[in-house]
């Protein structure tokens, strides 16, 4: 015999018929609790606490016909309901069905095999739609995550050979598919490469959200030839306007490198500095002292700082905080930039270059534990 749920709750006001339902459970071997409720009024309390199936009479005092029925599905709509009742009318049963009813059961006319199995199937049919519901619900926010990363991790808009760009993107919350991190990378008539990293605070979409945002709006201003002395100031005013919270901000690098890619122009708005990876080693870039994020001050200026890269090969890795403020075992100490810039020196000789981000970022996960 079918397994039944641990609660069956019955709606029934007549002492008799409910005397009936209950031999019938109990001749079919059924385990699990019987409990009872004479009116929906009555009902309403032990719908609350979950039970897994309804047997609903649609002759109550408190309520007749498909009222009853709409009543128990409002109060718990998870809930499988199966209609008990004496009326023998086959449009009856076709509305109480079309209205939620899993079964429509006449009294006097199913046995206890019967009524076992039209609970069995009607909990069964219940979880499965559940299920169904949970999966679409999954696949839409799936969609919609999915289109927000299009946007976050954007393909760079470069045409010099010679350059690479590589990415490495991870949500800073477990489970999460995205984060309030982005960045880009865009290639402009005279041969400058500026990239932008940055990061919205919080993980959530919303943040994410409005990551999108200020990336797609970057890129349309190094595209639309805007003065880069004067982005960090529009994206300040564009997050100002599109935040959801006043106390929401971003932090904010960008790079230009010069055509002959032996010099870079650094800003910075409360963003650690990229590490430079050449013959003489790994190092900080020099920002001259960060400012303040976007949307922290008003009216805010971002001085640049030439930097000079040198004329060997180089490598420039542009990360967000997350990478630097994770714990380092069970204390409280930061990994910190001194100690990224260590693993990355450790790590650049060893590791191949297209696998030097993904190198990172776990060692960074395991040190965090």
């Amino acid at each position: 015999m079918p397994q039944v749920p641990t609660t069956i709750l019955l709606v029934e006001d007549d002492d008799g018929d409910a005397l009936l339902v209950e031999d019938l459970l109990e001749e079919a071997g059924l385990d699990g609790r019987l409990a009872r409720a004479r009116t929906i009024a009555e009902a309403l309390p032990a719908l609350a606490a979950g039970p897994a199936c309804v047997l609903l009479d649609l002759g109550l005092p408190d309520a007749m016909g498909l009222d009853a029925l709409e009543r128990v599905r409002d109060a718990a709509p998870d809930t499988a309901v199966l209609v008990l009742t004496g009326l023998d009318d086959t449009q009856r049963a076709i509305d109480a069905v079309a209205a939620g009813a899993q079964d429509y059961l006449v009294k006097g006319r199913v046995g206890p095999d019967e009524l076992a199995r039209a609970i069995s199937y009607a909990v069964e049919r219940k979880r499965v739609e559940a299920s169904h519901r949970e999966l679409r619900a999954a696949k839409l926010m799936a969609d919609e995550n999915a289109r927000l990363q299009r946007g976050l991790l954007p393909r760079p808009l470069v045409f010099d050979p010679e350059l690479e760009v590589v990415s490495g993107y991870r949500p800073g919350q477990r489970r999460a598919l995205l984060g309030g991190d982005f960045y880009d990378v865009v290639q402009v008539a005279d041969g400058t490469v500026h990239a932008m990293v940055g990061d919205v605070c919080g993980h959530g979409p919303d943040e994410a959200a409005l990551g999108v945002c200020l990336r797609i709006a970057w890129r349309t201003l190094v595209l639309g030839g805007r003065e880069p002395d004067d982005l960090f100031a529009t994206l300040q005013e564009l997050l100002v306007h599109e935040r959801h919270t006043d106390d929401l901000f971003a932090t904010a690098c960008m790079v230009s490198v010069a055509p002959d890619r032996r010099s870079a122009t650094l800003r910075l708005a409360g963003h650690p500095p990229p590490l430079l990876l050449s013959g003489d080693g790994v190092a900080s870039l020099p920002g001259g002292g960060s400012r303040p994020p976007l949307g922290v001050l008003p009216s805010m200026l971002w001085p640049s700082v030439e930097v000079a890269l040198g004329a060997d090969p180089w490598r420039l890795l542009l990360y967000t905080d997350g990478l630097i403020e994770g714990r380092v075992g069970d204390g409280t100490e930061r990994l910190g930039a001194h100690r990224l810039a260590e693993i990355v020196r450790d790590a650049a000789s060893a590791v191949a270059e297209d696998g030097l981000l993904e190198h990172l970022i776990g060692t960074a996960e395991a040190l965090n534990g």
